[in-house]
């Protein structure tokens, strides 16, 4: 009787060691670890499905939207689903157009660019940046230029659990936010601007109200005011198993300019080619 509680003592010990283990090297770890892991984590990903939750502030305010998403990454497929709206995306195919089934007028299935009008209209990203790739660019591109001083810009804030998930939380402070003028160059647009800074192209359009919603017609010489970085603030939740971002909070001067929740993540599930196929038997193309 007392070898047996010995060895359920020693088993217990044993578990609180590695526990305790597993605790430390948690708390060891430090903001810049934290940002390239998941940088490091994003770029491994094959598949992910999840639902998103989106707060963008538009012309007339705040516009919210929520999709059910499936993404392969490479080759990059994309099926959205969004209140009755339909939208699938594969590259090469249909002329590397979204094929979209509306929920109203005209109630026929449309092909649509996803850099055009319709689909870019009071939105702050398109198609091209769904998933997680992007931000994680973003992120990346912020880190390794304030690398030398990287803990005045980042700060690790500890844990919490963030859409039913537990996070290491992240601060970006961007104490040096503010606008510049750009003089355009030749062929150049106003995403081609925003990708070569690394900043938001809709806040090009809504710091210049003069370029209305045109994206891409801007004239060599012309001069434009834009943002010195993508945001002043950004608190980040990354996911403490998948090492992925489950909520990101961006802040310019004027406060809240966009917000995306990751609800009911799932990391490389199986997935069907069928399922980026606009007969696949569950959709309604």
């Amino acid at each position: 009787m007392f070898k047996r509680r010995f060895y359920i003592y020693i088993a217990f010990c044993s578990c609180l060691f590695f526990s305790s283990v597993s605790l430390a090297q948690k708390a060891s770890l430090t903001a810049k670890e934290i940002v390239f892991k998941m940088v490091k984590s994003i770029t491994e990903l094959e598949r992910l499905k999840y639902s998103l939750k989106i707060i963008e502030r538009g012309k007339k305010g705040f516009n919210y939207y929520e999709s059910s998403v499936k993404l392969n990454r490479k080759p990059r497929k994309i099926y959205l689903y969004i209140k009755g709206i339909e939208l699938l995306w594969v590259s090469g195919w249909n002329n590397n157009k979204a094929y979209v089934k509306p929920n109203s007028f005209p109630y026929v299935n449309l092909s649509l660019d996803p850099l055009g009008y319709l689909m870019r209209q009071d939105q702050h990203h398109t198609l091209n940046e769904m998933g997680v790739d992007y931000f994680a660019s973003i992120i990346e591109y912020i880190a390794i230029k304030n690398l030398d001083k990287f803990d005045s810009y980042f700060k690790f804030e500890g844990e919490e659990r963030v859409n039913n998930r537990p996070c290491y939380k992240i601060i970006i402070d961007n104490k040096d936010f503010g606008y510049e003028n750009y003089t355009v160059g030749e062929n150049e647009s106003i995403t081609s601007i925003a990708r070569k800074l690394h900043i938001s192209e809709y806040m090009i359009l809504e710091v210049n109200p003069k370029l209305n919603d045109y994206f891409d017609i801007l004239k060599k010489g012309q001069v434009l005011k834009v943002p010195n970085a993508y945001a002043k603030n950004v608190t980040l939740y990354i996911d403490q198993l998948y090492f992925l971002p489950i909520s990101i909070k961006i802040l310019d001067d004027k406060g809240l300019y966009e917000q995306y929740d990751y609800h009911f993540l799932q990391v490389n599930p199986k997935i069907d080619d069928a399922e980026f196929t606009k007969n696949y038997k569950d959709y309604k193309f």
